[in-house]
Order: structure tokens, then C-alpha cells, then sequence
């Protein structure tokens, strides 16, 4: 196993990040339970609840049908996505303002690599608190940071002292550290996991390092050396952004299920705005686009395209999405319940076109190009292409 580099991998985590959304939108409910996720005498999940509704023991993906028996006085909002996805981009903007190394993983948390950014703006320890004083100044939102040797401690450490939460994990401390925690704490350890473990007497990490890879393996299979790994305070995964990823896409779940064509292509623009704004940002091109929908009774089905030639372009992501779901997903009378696009077969840089398409794409790089700047100067809703209006 490869040495542990220093304290150099940061995990930012919003806190209760829609709820408090939504707490700071309207003044009014700022010290009351706020549930996001729907209408309390409706069906689906709770998306997010904030830290008033979580002494009632209301969490996310809850049936909000149990977070209103729960919290009956809770007020119930339904989800408001495209607000929560403006503050992610405002939020990303100040990430990238410290290193390229940042690789999300939904809209209210991501990794951060900034070994190469410590000569311009300071220790790990400098550039966490400036990232959480910005997004307080910027948002009036807060995000708890954590620091550590590699991703498996720093999300332990952003997840201790919630809200608003700073915590250092160094490399010489960290076997001290860690091992008093309960063993849920390990990344990937469920309800399941944790009683199986409970019955073999192992309750803290530290209990843990005490068992043997065969003890283990019966119950855990592969997965019985990576735990060993993770209670020893050992993560060898590197931070992955966006441009080296796989894939790039962006989905939404509706609040209520939508059958009508119309909503869901305007629906799909969005999306795909999202997703050709990422790949421009990360400098790469897309030969793949998929199309995810889930219908009301869960059964999720993903459809693709393979395109000619590589793109980034929202136009012609957005026209291949359109074809996707028109042509290969099912929507007689079956509304979806969520929808998403996603660009994948990912290439860096330039790609040679025919000169057939050179002009027509040339054009449609510069609208997307204009839209860009506008959105980066005066926020996500400041232009909307027409399909959407």
C-alpha cells in the first residue's frame, strides 16, 4: 500500500442544504421544521429536512407520510429543484476558485484536492475556512468542511460537528482518532452491515482492527479487506473531476408524476443545459447521451444514442434527448416520476468535424458560449432559451 499523503483532501457538505434553502428564501420559517419532499397528506419521500425537524426524528428518504406523524406541526414544501441547483452552481464557482481537482458528488457535497493550490492561497486548513466563510457570505448558506489524509476520512470529518462543522483529520492522529467512533461511521456500513458486525462483538472502529480477514470474509466477501482498509484509516481513491469522469449528467425527480410530452421536453432542456454548461466548464465532449426515467411503481429504465461525432453542445444534446424519449421510452399512460440525461464516452479537448457541420456547430458554440458568460455574470435564470419560457 502506497504512503498516505498529508492533510490535502477536502469534503464540503452543505448543511440540511434544500431545507435551508428554503429557511433562508422565506424569513418566516427560518426556526421552524422544515420538510422538503412534498405535501403531507401526499405520497414519495422526504428530500430534506432541517435540523429543527430532525429532533423529531424526521430524515431524508423518509415516507413523508411518517415525517408528518412525526413532526405534524412541520412545514411541509415541495421541491423546488431548479432554486437548489442555482445555489450548487454558485457554490461549484467557489470551489473552482481554488483548485480544478473537484469531483462531485451530488449537488450539496464534493471533494477537493488542493495539494497544488497551497502555495497560492495557504494550508488546507486557510483554504477551508475561506471556502466556508464565501459560501456564508454569498449565500447566507453554511457547509461543513472536513480535512484529511484521503476521501474516506475527510467525509467522516465533514459529518462530525454538523452544522457548520470544521474538523481536522491529520495522518499521525487519525488511528487515535477514529477509533472510538462507532462502527457505522465507516463509509458503506448500513443497518445490516452494523448488526452483522454486532454480533461478532465489533461496536467501535477500533474494535474492528482487532478481527482478522477471515473472520470477516464469511460474512463480507471482497468487501472484508476494504473494511480493514477503512478502519485503519487506509483510502487509496483519488479525487475524480468532472473531466475525468465517465460520464456528466443531471436528473430531477418530480414532485408529482408528469405524462405530458410537452412538459417533459421543456424538462429535458433544462437538464441538458446543465450538462452541456459542465462539459464546457470541464473542456470535454460527449460521444453518448442517455436518457434515465422512472415510473410511478420505482421500474427505472436508461435509453442512449451514440452521436457521430463528440459533442458539448446544448443544442445537440438537447435534440438527442428529445429523440431518445420520443422514440425508446414508453410514455403511453405512464407518467414518469423522474427523468435525467447524461453525457458519457467522454473526449478532452478539440475534435475534427466534417465541413458539412462546421458552421452550423460554429453557430450553436457561440450561442452556447454567450449563454454561459451571461449566466456566470448575472446567475442561472437570467437567460432562458425559448423551449423553456
Amino acid at each position: 500500500m502506497p504512503p498516505e499523503k498529508a492533510e490535502t483532501i477536502l469534503h464540503v457538505d452543505m448543511d440540511a442544504f434544500y431545507a435551508s434553502v428554503e429557511q433562508r428564501d422565506s424569513p418566516d420559517i427560518r426556526d421552524k421544521p422544515v420538510i422538503v419532499g412534498g405535501h403531507p397528506e401526499g405520497r414519495g419521500v422526504v428530500s430534506a429536512a432541517s435540523y429543527e425537524a430532525r429532533k423529531f426524528g424526521v430524515r431524508s428518504a423518509m415516507p413523508i407520510s411518517v415525517a408528518k406523524r412525526l413532526c405534524p406541526r412541520g412545514v411541509f414544501l415541495p421541491v423546488r429543484m431548479g432554486q437548489y441547483v442555482q445555489e450548487s452552481r454558485k457554490i461549484r464557482r467557489i470551489l473552482h476558485s481554488y483548485t480544478p481537482l473537484i469531483e462531485p458528488l451530488s449537488l450539496d457535497e464534493a471533494f477537493l484536492d488542493v495539494a497544488g493550490s497551497v502555495r497560492l492561497f495557504g494550508s488546507p486548513e486557510t483554504i477551508g475556512r475561506e471556502i466556508k466563510d464565501r459560501i456564508r457570505a454569498e449565500t447566507q448558506l453554511t457547509a461543513s468542511v472536513g480535512i484529511a489524509p484521503n476521501k474516506f476520512l475527510a467525509k467522516l470529518a465533514s459529518d462530525l460537528e454538523k452544522p457548520n462543522g470544521f474538523v481536522v483529520i491529520r495522518e499521525a492522529e487519525k488511528l487515535d482518532f477514529i477509533a472510538p467512533l462507532p462502527i457505522s461511521r465507516i463509509w458503506g456500513v448500513g443497518k445490516a452491515a452494523e448488526a452483522a458486525l454486532h454480533e461478532m462483538g465489533v461496536r467501535t472502529i477500533g474494535d474492528l482492527r482487532r478481527v482478522s480477514v477471515d473472520a470477516l470474509q464469511p460474512r463480507f466477501g471482497k468487501w472484508a479487506e476494504a473494511l480493514l482498509n477503512l478502519c485503519r484509516g487506509i483510502d487509496s481513491r483519488v479525487v475524480v473531476p468532472d473531466a475525468e469522469a465517465k460520464s456528466i449528467g443531471s436528473e430531477i425527480t418530480f414532485e408529482t408524476d408528469i405524462g405530458d410530452l410537452d412538459a417533459l421536453l421543456a424538462t429535458l432542456l433544462d437538464l441538458s443545459e446543465d450538462v452541456g454548461e459542465r462539459l464546457r466548464t470541464e473542456g470535454c465532449q460527449g460521444r453518448t447521451i442517455t436518457i434515465k426515467a422512472r415510473y410511478p411503481d420505482f421500474k427505472t429504465i436508461t435509453r442512449r444514442m451514440t452521436l457521430a461525432e463528440p459533442t458539448d453542445g446544448t443544442s445537440e444534446i438537447y435534440r438527442t434527448a428529445c429523440a431518445i424519449l420520443q422514440q425508446k421510452v414508453p410514455l403511453e399512460n405512464k407518467p414518469l416520476r423522474l427523468i435525467g440525461v447524461t453525457a458519457s464516452g467522454l473526449l478532452r479537448g478539440g475534435v475534427q468535424l466534417s465541413l458539412f457541420d462546421q458552421e452550423s456547430r460554429a453557430k450553436s458554440k457561440r450561442l452556447d458560449k454567450t449563454v454561459d458568460e451571461i449566466r456566470k455574470k448575472m446567475g442561472p435564470d437570467a437567460i432562458k432559451r425559448g423551449r423553456l419560457l
